[in-house]
């Protein structure tokens, strides 16, 4: 079995650390976590307890240089890591690599049986889980996500380089790396939640601090993904989960070669049953 670390940076968002810790350490350990606290003001939620936390002062500027210089502070400590580690997941705190439940194995398992040669990472299939307000109410923040949406957008945009296999550069928000292409491993999903309940989005549009650093538009973006997803139709897990990993696998957007496209198509696919539940 291979040794798999897992590193995010969090700011103000208790809910997400707390699934994400819980996620990942009932599968890697949470000695093998590391966590960066984005500010001093911050307290640290006991979630936290039993892995490694660093605080750091807050990263300034508006999110496009902020957003490169917490970047820049992840890919550091990974290729640190990567003299100790053979493999460091790097993802937001609001994001959950998941293999298939069909394929019967835990994610270290699945990981490390994976190719690695000639490859400085690995990525699942990226799925945006955005509430269907035509049908489904506010999340029970008492019960798991999966076991209360149904629906996922295939998004390239999360289609990201999570699993870092050599000390490469990460690009802003673990999207691409700097070097080496992308290796989209079947059965892998990197399932985001940020859309997952309208009152995420509505917690961030009032958060003046987010608000001065440029957040705004794209935090509308994600409201009209919501809005959007009820009109959309209904596509079949079965046949495009395949099918959206083989068009991102050779598709690439002219002005971002090293970054996975589909065409623009938006495709809305139901979740199997047997997702539920697992965060």
């Amino acid at each position: 079995m291979k040794r798999i670390a897992a590193l995010t940076m969090v700011r103000n968002d208790d809910f997400f650390l707390g699934k994400w810790t819980t996620y990942y350490g009932s599968l890697l350990g949470k000695e093998n976590l590391f966590i960066f606290f984005d500010g001093e003001d911050q307290a640290v939620s006991s979630c936290a307890d039993g892995c490694h936390v660093e605080i750091i002062p807050r990263v300034a500027g508006n999110v496009r240089i902020s957003d490169k210089e917490r970047i820049s502070i992840m890919s550091a400590k990974a290729s640190e890591l990567l003299r100790e580690y053979d493999m460091v997941i790097g993802t937001d705190v609001d994001e959950f690599l998941i293999v298939d439940p069909a394929i019967g194995k835990s994610l270290p398992v699945f990981l490390s049986e994976q190719k690695t040669e000639g490859r400085n990472s690995l990525s699942g299939l990226g799925c945006d889980v955005i509430q269907d307000i035509s049908c489904e109410p506010p999340l029970d923040f008492s019960r798991s996500i999966l076991s209360q949406r149904k629906f996922v957008r295939l998004s390239p945009r999360y289609t990201k380089t999570s699993v870092l296999l050599a000390p490469v550069e990460w690009g802003s928000g673990f999207h691409r790396t700097r070097k080496g292409d992308f290796h989209i491993v079947p059965g892998l999903y990197l399932f985001h939640f940020g859309c997952a309940d309208t009152s995420f989005i509505g917690q961030k549009l009032e958060d003046k601090d987010l608000s001065s650093r440029g957040w705004d538009r794209h935090l509308h973006k994600r409201r009209r993904l919501i809005d959007n997803l009820p009109a959309l139709k209904e596509r079949s897990w079965d046949k495009w989960s395949v099918k959206a990993r083989k068009l991102q696998t050779f598709i690439r957007l002219p002005y971002t070669p090293n970054k996975p496209a589909m065409l623009n198509l938006k495709v809305k696919v139901r979740l199997p049953d047997r997702f539920s539940g697992l965060v």
